[in-house]
């Protein structure tokens, strides 16, 4: 799958695709039926299949000091679409031009002339343009004028009535609530990053940790994880993690520290990324190391359990 973060200037071979459009972060469940949507389209035209999303988010853009809310980066975004058949990410620049854009113009200027669709697919409340200012029936209407289809996916919730959407999903994780996170996602939620020095407290009692900093990621809940990581080289290991500001040894910003079990290892300056399977607890201040010590084997001996299983 190829990734194109422009709409300007792009060759012929990178244009005329039936393309979902839309923010996609998470690429949950719902999410994923407008792609099938998108799909279909594809398939029945003979054309690449393509997502449009957009780079910062256009939340970040507007609400610059916003608490962080994103459930996945780029790069996240690209491994979760690759399965679905997309061929093109559009990963859009959301700049001071795009956010100026009417609903028209983004249909005309974006959509039509600069990446050439010949089909847009989006979700029952889509909104686009200067003001939230277009809709699915707007997009469906400037289509007719400009040589695209348009179709709309249905709110689509769960057979429990979980609602699918990306507000539901940090619902779930603010919560701990892996498990619900993980039916509405398609997937487990997972944190991706560097792995950076720490203070190396925890190889003094045996548990070295894999430190890495959360960024825009929204905070999940904070407390101690069940953990499944990939490595660079793709091998996947389970673990123990701490989420949060560590209380007994207060950090300034959160992080997340990841004890890999039976790993020995330099992951410094890699990238590795975690899923959270399971929440095991809160945070705690214990009466010293030895305390610490004995609760973090519990843990370990608790993730093991549930990840066997």
């Amino acid at each position: 799958m190829q990734v194109v973060r422009d709409w300007r200037d792009l060759p012929d071979a990178a244009k005329g695709a039936a393309v979902a459009v839309g923010a996609f972060d998470g690429v949950h469940r719902g999410h994923q039926a407008v792609i099938a949507d998108a799909k279909a389209a594809a398939d029945r035209l003979g054309a690449p299949l393509g997502v449009v999303s957009f780079d910062p988010h256009p939340r970040r853009w507007f609400q610059k000091d916003a608490a962080p809310f994103r459930l996945m980066t780029a790069d996240q975004m690209a491994q979760a679409l690759a399965p679905l058949g997309v061929d093109t990410l559009y990963l859009l620049p959301f700049d001071a031009e795009m956010a100026g854009m009417s609903d028209a113009e983004f249909a005309e200027r974006v959509l039509a002339q600069g990446l050439g669709i010949r089909h847009a697919a989006v979700g029952f409340d889509f909104t686009f343009g200067k003001g939230r200012s277009g809709s699915p029936e707007a997009l469906r209407a400037y289509g007719e004028r400009l040589g695209f289809n348009v179709s709309t996916a249905p709110r689509l919730d769960d057979a429990d009535g979980l609602k699918l959407s990306s507000s539901a999903v940090r619902e779930a994780l603010k919560a701990g609530d892996m498990a619900r996170a993980a039916v509405i996602l398609g997937r487990p939620f997972a944190i991706q990053g560097e792995v950076i020095h720490g203070d190396k407290r925890g190889r003094t009692i045996g548990v070295p940790t894999a430190n890495v900093p959360l960024g825009d990621y929204m905070r999940p809940a904070y407390g101690v994880y069940a953990t499944r990581s990939r490595l660079a080289d793709g091998r996947v290991v389970d673990g123990v993690a701490s989420l949060g500001v560590r209380p007994m040894y207060a950090l300034e910003t959160p992080l997340l520290e990841v004890w890999l079990f039976d790993f020995d290892g330099d992951l410094y300056g890699q990238t590795l990324d975690t899923q959270l399977i399971v929440w095991l607890r809160g945070e705690e201040t214990f009466d010293g190391l030895d305390a610490l010590k004995t609760q973090i084997d519990a843990d370990a001996a608790a993730a093991r359990v549930i990840l066997s299983s």
